[in-house]
């Protein structure tokens, strides 16, 4: 796609979706849009974007292919398990002193079809299930936010890290297709939300954002670290994918605390 292509396209879709591909890394995108054209069969994006406007189900579709969905139950399995033992037990103990009922304020940020917020629920429940704990899951996609409030579906791939008891105790018996069970959709309050546009929450306890900020360029990660240090209290965590890394973290006022986490310390 030439470059004055793009910055047309890039345009329509700033005004027919409100989502401005100017954070977005260029030629990522650019193959992006190229093999979306192709699969719709449009021989030009001046008629494909004439259907658009005219075709809200066609709208749709564009949104939730713009908007990337990888996601699965216990992602990166050790990195959950060292959430489990050696993060939120710290949170936990300060939670109890310093907030009403003892609970964690939790966001899952750029939740996707949700097996990452039905995570961090079932882990909750399993270490500190008396406690009231507040999970925000917000995502840009709006069937994959309806596809998280339905608790599914998801494939046995989807969940071949999620243990038989857990299986048992969280997922409505039968499948595949799995679904959560309502008991669980219940805890987490799922949202629309642009995290380059909107405001944020604030006084969370942990933040997680895995695998969103990497299709950004450098100055929109930068703007989304800062924006999750604000929303972070002191002592929060942010908990990224297993391949991103902040640079100079302490210059946020951030620091490491093992791979994918990044305790704010002022």
């Amino acid at each position: 796609m030439e470059q004055d292509t793009y910055e047309l396209v890039k345009k329509h879709i700033k005004t027919i979706l409100n989502i401005d591909l100017e954070y977005y890394k260029d030629q990522q995108m650019r193959r992006r849009l190229d093999s979306w054209l192709v699969r719709c069969g449009a021989s030009s994006w001046d008629e494909y974007f004439k259907k658009v406007r005219s075709d809200s189900n066609e709208q749709l579709k564009l949104r939730n292919y713009l908007t990337i969905n990888v996601s699965s139950f216990f992602r990166d399995i050790e990195r959950w398990k060292y959430l489990r033992e050696n993060i939120l037990p710290r949170l936990l103990k300060e939670a109890i002193t310093s907030r009403q009922g003892g609970g964690l304020r939790i966001w899952s940020a750029g939740c996707s079809v949700g097996p990452e917020p039905f995570t961090l629920a079932i882990i909750l429940d399993e270490i500190a299930p008396n406690k009231h704990h507040y999970i925000l899951a917000t995502d840009l996609d709006r069937g994959a936010l309806e596809k998280a409030r339905q608790g599914g579906p998801f494939t046995a791939e989807d969940i071949q890290n999620v243990t038989p008891p857990q299986r048992a105790a969280y997922f409505v018996a039968g499948g595949p297709p799995f679904f959560v069970q309502e008991k669980l959709i219940k805890r987490i309050d799922f949202r629309e939300q642009n995290l380059i546009s909107d405001p944020f929450e604030k006084d969370f306890d942990l933040i997680v954002c895995r695998n969103v900020v990497i299709y950004f360029t450098t100055e929109t990660k930068d703007l989304l670290y800062k924006k999750f240090y604000d929303a972070l209290r002191v002592g929060g965590v942010l908990f990224v994918g297993a391949t991103e890394i902040i640079p100079r973290p302490q210059d946020l006022g951030l620091a490491t605390q093992g791979v994918s986490f990044y305790v704010r310390t002022s």
